[in-house]
């Protein structure tokens, strides 16, 4: 997503292009998901959970079968399609107000400036609600299972806790939205910025590459948020100070880096099938909306 010029597409292609983006990043990548969530939510029953994101895997594919392994995924998908769509097209305009005034160029601080302002609307308008329902559609299955569906989740939710139920956890994921896409989105263009500027070709590989260094240090920079949000947002719900002791109390310091190595599988090929998906989406729309 360059600076805003002849080659910037259009805001509608932004918000397409993302949200098909995000819909696709979101079905491929959902296992790694799960089992992260699930290594993060405390445990409430009398049976020993794994802390190995991969154990859990194996462990609900073998005793739940493999739908198991996709509870909350429609939720998501949902919320990745409206998150990312909200996301590239925030960003594209954001970053208007960032780019120099004379020259229109953004340089790194920019970026990640621009980024950070994107991630707090996406979270505000799209990602907190969603994810609220996702992970306690996920912790509600391995307890209560009180939950039949996202619908019935959101109902009971709304019934239980009011409409600020499905705000739960919004500190931590504002805070973790307005880090991670100030450094994946910032990443992102600083590296194509640089590549433009050493004449390196942008090809689907060079994209993709780009996708998963972006998604490498988002996932580093931004995981103790990730894992405040997670406690934060679980079918029961905690504060964000809560949800901050609970964790600290269970595993001190590094509790707050519990499910890295998880997530860091899924973002290092979510960051690449994003923003590939993306560029050749735009590719393919950008004709038909000029």
């Amino acid at each position: 997503m360059p600076v805003q010029d002849a080659n910037t597409p259009p805001l509608v292609l932004s918000f397409i292009a993302g949200g098909v983006a995000g819909g696709v990043e979101a079905i491929a990548t959902y296992p790694f998901e799960f089992a992260k969530t699930r290594v993060r939510l405390r445990n409430q029953t009398a049976v020993a959970s794994p802390k190995n994101p991969f154990l859990v895997v194996s462990q609900v594919f073998r005793n739940e079968g493999v739908r198991a392994l996709y509870k909350g995924c429609s939720t998501l998908v949902v919320g990745s399609i409206a998150k990312d769509g909200v996301r590239f097209l925030a960003f594209d305009s954001i970053k208007k107000s960032f780019a120099d005034p004379e020259t229109g160029a953004m340089s790194p601080l920019r970026n990640l400036l621009a980024g950070m302002c994107t991630g707090v609307v996406a979270s505000t308008l799209a990602v907190t609600p969603t994810e609220r329902i996702k992970t306690a559609l996920i912790d509600d299955a391995r307890t209560a299972k009180r939950f039949h569906s996202s619908l019935h989740a959101v109902r009971l939710i709304y019934h239980e806790y009011g409409f600020l139920g499905m705000y739960h956890g919004y500190a931590g994921t504002t805070l973790k939205q307005a880090g991670a896409t100030a450094f994946r989105m910032g990443t992102y263009n600083i590296l194509k910025d640089f590549e433009k500027s050493r004449d390196i070709d942008q090809s689907t590989y060079t994209n993709f590459a780009n996708g998963a260094v972006a998604g490498t240090v988002t996932t580093y920079a931004t995981q103790p948020f990730d894992t405040i949000k997670t406690r934060s947002q679980g079918a029961k719900g905690a504060s964000t100070v809560d949800a901050f002791r609970s964790i600290l109390a269970d595993g001190g310091l590094r509790g707050f880096w519990r499910g890295t190595i998880m997530r860091l599988g899924r973002t290092i090929f979510s960051g690449g099938i994003l923003f590939t998906v993306y560029e050749e989406v735009a590719a393919l729309l950008n004709p038909l909306l000029r």
